[in-house]
């Protein structure tokens, strides 16, 4: 099993900046792919940016060029850097984990989420 604990959310102004932070723990060596995804009320749950153990990004098209992924692989977390915020960003952000992929036809198929973390910008 793995554990994803989600840190940074909040709540900013349009054009600012959050950092979210998904700590890691557990069978962490079973973990290829890690990552965030969104959901906004009545919407679907999305895919916001992902990375692999080789180092691999890939974002959404709504956030490309905005948010940037990394990860600290001594400290086994994974951070969101999220610049240039709009009201259209606001969701609950989870952290996501997966043996193979993050890119799925049903989010069913992910392994892992995190509890999930708030972040609201307001224009």
């Amino acid at each position: 099993q793995v554990q994803l604990v989600e840190s940074g959310g909040g709540l900013v102004q349009a054009g600012g900046s959050l950092r979210l932070s998904c700590a890691a723990s557990g069978s962490i060596f079973s973990i290829n792919a890690i990552g965030w995804y969104r959901q906004a009320p009545g919407e679907r749950r999305e895919l916001v940016a992902g990375i692999t153990n080789s180092g691999r990004a890939i974002y959404g098209d709504s956030v490309r060029g905005r948010f940037t992924i990394s990860r600290d692989n001594a400290k086994n977390t994974v951070y969101l850097q999220m610049n240039s915020l709009k009201p259209e960003d606001t969701a609950v952000y989870y952290c996501a984990a997966d043996r193979h992929s993050l890119v799925v036809v049903f989010t069913t198929q992910i392994d892992y989420w995190g509890q999930g973390t708030q972040v609201t910008v307001s224009s």
